[in-house]
């Protein structure tokens, strides 16, 4: 084969409309390479392929190429039998649209010659079930003098099923958009009301690698997970629990601990890119006895099990070949008992190791980690599921050890996994049957749900003592409709459920699509201003935190723009300390989500920090969200295009100079690799402006704060300690239980 197999990632990508796609443009004139067959002087060089250049489904009006790529690397190749001179021309426009449930993973280069001469590749998707028009520019291929074949090329190192191409042509003039976009919701800001701060700790994750730590400017990251609740700070080795055989693992290979530790590396990560760092204590009672590949259920000692781990046969699932749970083994096969003598030790040796929280330490610490999972997680030490007792007593001591060691650390918990630990305790939750319409534990309780609850013990111990030892309200939140948390994209209906689901972190009007409509305290969740209103009634001045949330599709355009929706969600309902698990990698979509809010062009260009009133007529369809920003008083606009379909809107913008500007900035499927400059757009009186289908765009208006009519000073936002950070590989699995109504 010839030299076209190349799988570097080029981020050079511009949609149609390199400057802010304003209405009215004209189109470009274009030369026909294929229309409904190939132009006069084509033909076919494709290589482990099939291609159909009369493809009559699905139809775009006349017919298609219809493309299955047969192994990896395959391409489309239309071959001139000229070469063609580039003079005049400005691009290359085609539409696409994939088959597969995800869209299909695809590159675009020219070559100038048939022997090669290739261009710059850009990265593409087709997304699935909807056509979109792309245009690959010739100054983003590297400004070809001749085009001799055109290629669309397999990216995903396997074979693909079937995609599309229509109406490829070669461009000259200026490029404008095609077909005129639809006319999209109404969309208005006002920058004298509702102004509150954001916090920045909204903006964390857990375990973020340094490179994308330093790129995003990350402002807290979380070391948790389950592997975290039996972690030894002494041995550096924590129990993975159900996660993984109920086995001790080593997190590190260093033989000078507890300097060495992982957590302390992963603090020291922190403090390099100024992160502040949350890190998690246990309140089990037990943590790893120290023992590398030490096992909670011995195959030797308890028998055949179901499953064992094919790296260390003696560790089992703890589970009998017949699939029952062993009962009755013993904690200490792997664990030692502690109590929160141990944590308050611990605490005490990051201070002297970090300093103190209020003088640039560790800041926060989660009190554990799902402690409602935990008869299920670490069942090998924790079989029995956790009252409310068995909580408070636990959040009592630990909290107090950690506030005797260090008096500025912040706390958090619960930590509950979800829906059901809100509302109930384990123990409950535990019993066979339908517990929920007996619930014991509860009612021992006076019938009030678990969280609630927690908050009025917290509170009546402050009332007693002069104490506080809970600053944040920390619940888990994993939306439960099918195929959306922790998952790919999915099929066309799934991407879409994924973009409405985000309406459970604040509608009242949305009835969630998943067994919670129904469940206790459903259909709706209304997750934040519930919490905000749990506080309110029970504990007031607790702040709230989701330490642990996912939206899945993070390699995709669709998980991208849930994403960003969350973060503009998570600013406008007032979260106070947000980090997502687990964390995308640098290049992929999810990360540039997070990009848009905290680098968006590449010199760490922020989103606001004052959060101002931002209104769409269909938050389904374009999703706006709006921020002051302090130092040069810039307005901050984001909308999300959740739709298929390009639209265009007029962006009322009260109180705006005529003569303001806008600098824009975009992130789409035309350039997964980047983040698109757009140059400026008037933005006096708000601009109208076209936002293509599944975009992310940004709008920056320099001093604009200056003619805003002052709305009420916004309050001072909530204040931690500085930062410390490092690693580990931790898995999350999604638990679903079985809850009928």
């Amino acid at each position: 084969m010839f030299a076209r197999i190349r799988r570097f990632l080029f981020a050079a990508l511009l949609i149609a409309g390199a400057a802010p796609v304003l209405n009215g443009r004209a189109a470009a004139v274009g030369q026909s390479v294929y229309g409904d067959g190939l132009a006069a002087g084509w033909e076919n060089w494709s290589w482990t392929s099939t291609v159909d250049f009369a493809n009559a489904s699905p139809a775009r009006g006349g017919a298609s190429i219809a493309v299955t790529f047969t192994a990896a690397w395959a391409g489309l190749s239309l071959r001139s039998a000229t070469p063609v001179n580039t003079s005049g021309m400005t691009s290359v426009r085609f539409w696409a649209r994939g088959a597969a449930p995800t869209g299909n993973a695809l590159r675009f280069n020219v070559y100038s010659t048939d022997a090669g001469g290739a261009s710059a590749d850009i990265d593409f998707s087709a997304p699935s079930s909807a056509w979109q028009q792309f245009t690959m520019t010739l100054a983003a291929l590297g400004n070809p003098a001749a085009i001799a074949r055109i290629n669309i090329q397999d990216r995903s190192g396997a074979s693909q099923p079937v995609f599309y191409i229509d109406d490829l042509e070669l461009v000259s003039g200026a490029v404008g958009p095609t077909p005129t976009p639809a006319g999209g919701p109404t969309l208005s800001v006002d920058m004298s009301a509702d102004r509150a701060p954001i916090s920045p700790l909204i903006y964390g994750m857990n375990f973020a690698d340094e490179a994308l730590s330093a790129d995003l400017d990350l402002p807290v990251r979380r070391w948790g997970g389950n592997a975290t609740t039996r972690y030894n700070w002494q041995t550096d080795v924590a129990s993975r629990g159900s996660d993984w055989y109920f086995e001790n693992i080593k997190e590190t290979n260093s033989t000078d601990l507890p300097a060495d530790s992982a957590v302390n590396r992963f603090i020291e990560q922190d403090r390099r890119t100024g992160t502040k760092s949350l890190i998690t204590v246990p309140l089990i009672g037990y943590v790893s006895n120290g023992t590398h590949k030490g096992c909670g259920f011995s195959v030797q000692k308890y028998g055949l099990q179901q499953s064992t781990d094919p790296y260390a046969p003696d560790c089992g699932n703890g589970k009998t070949a017949a699939g029952a749970d062993i009962q009755g083994n013993d904690p200490l096969d792997a664990s030692i008992a502690i109590t929160a003598t141990f944590v308050r030790d611990w605490v005490n040796a990051l201070k002297t190791r970090f300093g103190a929280a209020a003088a640039g330490g560790v800041a926060f610490y989660n009190l554990d980690n799902e402690p409602d999972l935990w008869n299920s997680t670490h069942r090998d030490v924790f079989p029995n599921g956790l009252t409310y007792d068995g909580l408070l007593t636990r959040t009592l001591l630990y909290a107090q050890a950690i506030k005797s060691a260090d008096p500025g650390a912040l706390t958090l918990g619960p930590a509950s996994w979800g829906w059901v630990g809100y509302w109930n305790s384990a123990a409950d939750a535990a019993l066979p049957g339908s517990w929920w319409l007996t619930r014991p534990d509860r009612m021992a309780h006076g019938d009030v749900p678990l969280a609630p609850w927690y908050l009025q013990q917290l509170r009546a111990h402050e009332q007693r003592t002069g104490q506080r030892l809970l600053d944040y309200l920390d619940l888990h939140y994993y939306p439960q409709a099918a195929g959306v948390s922790l998952s790919g994209a999915g099929d066309a209906a799934t991407q879409a459920l994924r973009l409405r689901s985000t309406r459970s972190l604040w509608d009242a009007s949305y009835d969630d699509e998943s067994w919670i409509n129904g469940a206790e305290g459903g259909p709706a969740v209304r997750l934040i201003p519930r919490m905000r209103e749990w506080v309110a009634a029970n504990y007031s001045g607790t702040r709230l935190a989701i330490t642990e949330y996912n939206w899945g599709a993070l390699d995709h355009i669709n998980g991208a723009l849930a994403q960003a929706d969350v973060l503009g969600i998570f600013g406008r309902e007032g979260v106070d300390l947000a980090t997502h698990w687990s964390p995308p990698t640098s290049a992929q979509p999810g990360a540039f989500a997070f990009r848009m809010y905290r680098n968006f062009d590449g010199a760490g260009g922020k989103f606001g920090d004052t959060r101002v009133r931002a209104v769409s007529s269909d938050q389904d369809k374009l999703s706006i969200y709006a921020a002051l920003r302090g130092g040069d008083g810039a307005l901050t606009i984001m909308v999300i295009n959740k739709t298929g379909g390009a639209l265009a809107s007029h962006v009322q913008i009260g109180g705006l100079g005529a003569g303001a500007t806008a600098q824009v900035y975009r992130y789409s499927s035309a350039n997964l690799s980047a983040i698109a400059s757009l140059g400026a757009a008037p933005a006096g009186g708000g601009p109208q402006m076209d936002f293509p289908a599944n975009s992310i765009t940004l709008l920056t208006i320099l001093n604009a704060a200056a003619t805003a009519t002052p709305g009420p000073p916004p309050t001072s936002p909530p204040t931690a300690a500085t930062p410390t950070q490092s690693t580990a590989n931790l898995t999350k699995r999604a638990w679903v239980p079985v809850v009928t109504r």
